[in-house]
């Protein structure tokens, strides 16, 4: 019997000792490792607050999940970053819509000249019009949140001070923004943006219609002479932040409580972060002797009234996609409505622009 009991207790000891080194390769199979592609380079504002949250994902969920990093298109480019996230390539990705033009119609409406005043105001709308009408073009991916580059503002070698002064310029301007170029009696150039700096010193190009804050970003404040602040006309592209919809439904409950929050907090940083680039770029223009022009009320309303047929074209367009008129022109009201709800909010937050009434100014 006593030999019998010693095989049974050292049977049970190997047995313990076979199972803890499982159980500790089993716990640590469960960290969950993602993929986040991103094509704007590593030092760009965008993305230094991707790796953050990053970080502060890891570290909330006590390293649970890790996550691996590709910038400066790395891993997808900016026109790949849709698909290489729906096909598995990557796990999350941003990019905008314009990279995939045709890809997400009613989401194009956000970027339609409809007269945003700020960076701020233009990162809520498009979160606010995507939460509100939930297109179905986005059905195969769980949206983070979305954000958008500052009102485009002109900026050329010449002043820029009325509608008459567009004729002869040719000015960088890709996709829409190209339409209201042309719509304001320029001439549109898609050219690639890290082309243009070279492009206006060579006059190629007598300007381009960016965001404010490229005057630093991409220098573009070395080459011109003056900014003319076109926020009533402006576009802002619809970035995205998104992740494949299978992947975010195969995390656990508590992580995804733990993402979902991070992602309300990174959407208003976001936000904040275009909105501020705008003050960084006014300051590098105005040190290079850069002239800042706004347009006097009588003037801006020619601009607006030069643009309105691009958003009439929009409307018709969705209609031959089977749209119901109705529908489309609801859109519209309601980003309008909400651009006019927003900039009192922005104005009852205190937050400043560098565009916009002169209220929000600083």
């Amino acid at each position: 019997m006593r030999l019998k009991g010693l095989f049974i207790i050292t049977g049970f000891l190997c047995f313990t000792l076979l199972v803890i080194p499982i159980q500790g390769a089993s716990a640590a199979d469960k960290v969950i490792t993602l993929k986040f592609a991103n094509y704007l380079p590593a030092p760009a504002g965008q993305s230094k607050i991707c790796e953050e949250f990053n970080a502060e994902l890891e570290k909330r969920t006590d390293g649970r999940v890790k996550i691996r990093y590709f910038a400066g298109g790395s891993l997808l480019n900016a026109p790949a970053v849709i698909k290489g996230v729906a096909g598995g390539i990557a796990d999350i990705g941003l990019s905008h819509i314009e990279y995939t033009s045709g890809r997400f119609p009613v989401m194009e409406a956000a970027e339609l000249p409809l007269g945003y005043p700020t960076g701020w105001v233009a990162n809520q709308i498009m979160n606010d019009f995507y939460n509100t009408f939930r297109p179905k073009e986005f059905e195969g991916f769980k949206v983070m949140w979305f954000h958008a580059n500052t009102p485009s503002m002109l900026m050329t070698v010449k002043p820029v001070r009325k509608l008459e002064d567009m004729k002869g310029l040719t000015i960088r301007a890709p996709a829409i923004l190209g339409d209201v170029i042309k719509a304001l009696g320029g001439t549109p150039a898609p050219t690639p943006v890290m082309e243009t700096y070279d492009a206006i010193a060579k006059n190629v190009l007598q300007g381009a219609f960016v965001g404010g804050g490229e005057a630093k970003n991409l220098r573009f404040g070395e080459v011109v002479n003056s900014i003319t602040d076109t926020w009533r006309v402006g576009n802002s592209y619809p970035f995205y932040v998104v992740m494949n919809k299978k992947k975010y439904n195969s995390l656990p409950l508590d992580i995804k409580e733990i993402f979902d929050a991070l992602c309300g907090e990174y959407k208003e940083r976001f936000a904040l972060m275009w909105n501020a680039q705008d003050f960084d770029g006014r300051a590098f223009a105005k040190a290079k002797g850069v002239e800042y022009i706004d347009l006097p009320d009588g003037e801006a309303k020619r601009w607006t009234e030069a643009v309105e047929p691009i958003i009439e074209n929009y409307i018709e367009r969705m209609v031959s996609k089977g749209f119901d008129e109705s529908e489309v022109r609801g859109w519209i009201k309601y980003l309008r409505e909400q651009t006019e709800y927003l900039t009192k909010k922005q104005l009852s937050l205190h937050i400043s622009s560098v565009t916009g009434p002169p209220e929000l100014r600083p």
